[in-house]
């Protein structure tokens, strides 16, 4: 076993900076067991994919991933395309030895997620999915203290993610507004989110879910430039083919109900992936505009004044942070990715498998498939 890892990152939009930043600042943050090498970057796009290569530090640029992924001098593919294009991607590169991180939603697919979950199991390398949230340090926390009991049992959570970047009819017909592409709208994108990290804190799974979808803005102005998430849009309309908005109701395996919600037409609201976990004894609340804040709340304290009790996670024993700054300097958004790095790499010297799974994003799309089953014949109870 070597002691470098060579890295192609397959993709270089919103996800390929945020990977390309985690990528060069793991190995200087934490006390790796190997040596990483930005190897080389690909997109379709030649002019552009050599633009990302300078710009976050590869050392080349590549249009044909499947040349990348046959190379004898890659040990790690990392995928940050839309979502339609990652069964093909990461099966080959399984089948040719090398060790996969997939950006979330791991497919468009029931069919194609459980492939690829298959391929991982039969695969003798590492294959991680990227549900980047896990690793915020106070999520992670917040997983730890409902695994050690202290909010008791869990009766009940409420999970939401909300945005506002579709408000505006104008906002153009981008690939994540196309099903063949995207697979899914907010449900998918979003959703999958909430449902990952409500199963990660509670150590449940999501059983049976009842629900709705609905596309708010039907036709929007078709994608002339890609500029962030959005782009521009031009004269001509085109349909959207995906969910703006997402509400369902779910009964975890431990028997507690958990509410959901996916939603791009929140207004006002950037960002917000919201949960919180109500046990018999105590309950535990975050929000990801705030993301170094986690809400603790004891209901056995002998106290009048009871109440949920703010706890910035940012002590040197708090989950991650042993690698960053003094206590009370806050971290942010690109600050998980490296976290995923971390455990990617930590794992691959190991021999371990990290968490998520493929197996475990399967199963989140199982959940999504459900919602949409039940959305489709009247919100009945559908199982997973």
């Amino acid at each position: 076993m070597t002691d470098k890892l060579r890295v192609a990152l397959i993709g270089y939009g919103f996800m390929g900076a945020a990977h390309s930043q985690a990528w060069r600042t793991a190995p200087r943050v934490f006390d790796l067991p190997k040596d990483i090498e930005m190897a080389v970057i690909v997109g379709r796009n030649e002019e552009a994919v050599a633009a990302a290569a300078e710009k976050w530090g590869w050392q080349e640029a590549a249009t044909d991933w499947r040349d990348v992924v046959a190379r004898d001098d890659i040990d790690v593919v990392d995928i940050v395309t839309p979502g339609h294009s990652h069964d093909e991607i990461a099966i080959a590169a399984l089948a040719a030895g090398k060790h996969v991180l997939c950006e979330k939603p791991l497919a468009n697919s029931v069919a194609d997620a459980d492939r690829m979950a298959e391929a991982a199991r039969a695969s003798s390398a590492i294959a991680m999915l990227g549900f980047t949230y896990r690793r915020v340090p106070a999520l992670t926390r917040a997983r730890d203290l409902i695994a050690a009991g202290r909010i008791g049992e869990v009766r009940q959570v409420r999970a939401a993610y909300r945005q506002d970047w579709l408000v505006d009819p104008a906002a153009p017909l981008s690939w994540r507004l196309k099903k063949d592409e995207a697979g899914a709208g907010a449900l998918g994108d979003i959703g999958g989110h909430a449902v990952d990290l409500v199963q990660f804190l509670t150590g449940q799974t999501v059983e049976k879910v009842a629900g709705t979808i609905e596309t708010i803005t039907k036709r929007r102005p078709i994608e002339t430039e890609r500029v962030g998430i959005a782009g521009r849009g031009g004269d001509e309309y085109g349909d959207v083919t995906v969910d703006d908005l997402a509400i369902f109701t779910g009964r975890l395996s431990g028997g507690a109900l958990a509410s959901f919600e996916a939603t791009r037409f929140a207004t006002g609201r950037k960002n917000q992936l919201s949960v919180e976990v109500s046990g018999s004894e105590g309950a535990i609340a975050f929000d990801l505009e705030s993301l170094n804040e986690l809400h603790v709340y004891d209901r056995t304290a002998d106290d009048l004044d009871q109440g949920f009790t703010r706890v910035v996670v940012t002590e040197p024993g708090h989950p991650y942070l042993s690698g960053w700054w003094p206590a009370g300097h806050m971290l942010g958004y690109e600050h998980g990715f490296s976290h995923q790095v971390k455990d990617l790499v930590e794992a691959i010297a190991s021999g371990d498998q990290p968490t998520p799974t493929f197996d475990e994003g399967a199963q989140v799309q199982r959940v999504l498939d459900a919602v949409e089953t039940s959305s489709a014949d009247d919100s009945r109870w559908v199982a997973v």
